[in-house]
């Protein structure tokens, strides 16, 4: 807890410096000229972003959506997997020889760092009971006279059982218990080897005469926290955006102050978007450098391109985020619908962005469909970079997508512009 408390205290002074550095230097800009000059388009740009800006002073919520919650998700998550794999998961044992090979297994078995042995049940009844009730992942089933037979070579069964309603915890159980299985009888082949004659590595030579050498690579750890993080936080912070960026554009049709925006900006739609969404990208942009910190430098993720680069997928990946936003609004010019559109697109993306499920392995239509979301982009150039090490021109296709999310927000202003001169709000 000292080591956590010590991260969390570094990470809040550097977030306030970070913050409000970028903050007090906008602050600054906008009164620069005192707005002297208001029939400039400098002077214009300056007055709709200090609109923006006092809007959000006065939403809370606003403020919560973009750096409370998305900065909870860092720490909560992060800090909830940072052993890397589960550790310790509760095993049951049904022993029904008793003899010095089943008790050698049981003392193997709770030997691994993935499994303790929580009890020893009778019978299979009661393991299962246990199991449904939820005390044990699996248990694993010894039979009686399973030493007897070993001795003999009549290929004695083991079995073992896992909960799969978990399927972490189920499958890390049923991993271990298989190489404990293979590993004992491995041991009883070369006890009879050993009885006819034969040396320890001709013994070795008949049990394994292939021998693997296993060398994951990008995440060697099997770390769920490198897996998991570097893919589901980002992907919270977009599903954040996709809601901050179409509530706060909804709400200058609730509001009737779409007219007031647009004559402030002269009749340009691309002017008042921008400059409307500009103090929201720069606490975004904040936010990002936050995690990327956090994850790289603080946590040490594997990062083989370095910082730099991640930073600069992270900036691609938020600006690309902020235009899907634009266009979920202009095409649902409602902010219930907009909204409903926002999440819909938002939660989808964990699913269909290749993290948990192979996109290879999805039909037709949903690899096409899985190029529309901006979390997949983002998930292989993390990949491409970050655990590869390949330069980012190697995955220019996911970087042409995330810019043409902006081109698509372009083509959709005209739309927009025309719900906000036209469009009454009705509760």
């Amino acid at each position: 807890m000292g080591l956590l408390g010590c991260r969390v205290s570094f990470m809040f002074h550097t977030f306030l410096r970070i913050l409000f550095t970028p903050l007090r230097a906008l602050y600054h800009w906008l009164l620069g000229e005192g707005f002297q000059s208001r029939k400039s388009g400098s002077g214009k740009t300056r007055l709709i972003i200090r609109r923006e800006l006092y809007g959000l002073t006065h939403e809370p919520l606003m403020w919560f959506c973009m750096i409370v919650a998305p900065l909870f998700c860092v720490f909560f998550f992060t800090t909830m997997m940072e052993e890397g794999l589960p550790e310790n998961l509760p095993l049951g044992i049904v022993d029904l020889d008793n003899s010095t090979t089943s008790r050698n297994l049981q003392r193997n078995l709770d030997a691994f760092q993935m499994v303790t042995v929580r009890a020893e049940y009778p019978n299979i009844t009661e393991a299962r009971k246990a199991m449904q009730r939820g005390d044990i992942y699996g248990f694993y089933y010894i039979p009686k006279g399973l030493q007897r037979k070993a001795n003999r070579q009549e290929q004695p069964t083991v079995s073992f059982y896992m909960n799969y309603s978990f399927l972490v915890a189920g499958s890390l159980l049923y991993k271990d218990q298989r190489i404990m299985s293979e590993l004992a009888s491995g041991a009883a082949v070369r006890t009879a080897l050993f009885a006819r004659g034969a040396t320890n590595d001709q013994a070795m030579a008949y049990i394994q005469p292939i021998v693997i050498d296993s060398h994951p690579i990008s995440n060697p750890g099997l770390n769920y926290n490198v897996y998991l993080s570097n893919t589901l936080i980002p992907g919270m912070l977009m599903l954040f955006i996709f809601m901050v960026t179409v509530y706060s554009i909804g709400m200058e049709l609730k509001r009737n102050t779409a007219d007031e925006l647009m004559r402030l900006s002269d009749g340009n739609i691309i002017r008042a978007v921008t400059c409307k969404l500009f103090p929201q990208l720069v606490i975004w942009f904040t936010v990002g450098t936050i995690m990327i910190v956090w994850f790289y430098e603080i946590l040490h993720f594997p990062c083989l391109c370095g910082m730099p680069i991640m930073w600069g997928v992270m900036t691609l990946f938020i600006v690309a985020c902020q235009a899907m936003g634009v266009f979920m609004f202009a095409a649902l010019p409602t902010p219930r619908m907009g909204l409903s559109f926002a999440c819909l697109w938002g939660v989808l993306s964990f699913s269909i962005c290749g993290m948990s499920y192979p996109v290879m392995a999805m039909p037709a239509p949903l690899q096409a469909l899985a190029w529309l979301f901006p979390l997949r982009h983002y998930y292989l150039l993390y990949v491409n970079c970050a655990l590869d090490g390949y330069p980012m021109l190697n995955a220019w296709p996911h970087i042409a997508m995330l810019i043409f999310f902006v081109a698509a927000a372009l083509i959709m202003t005209p739309r927009l512009k025309h719900a906000f001169l036209h469009y009454a709000y009705e509760a």
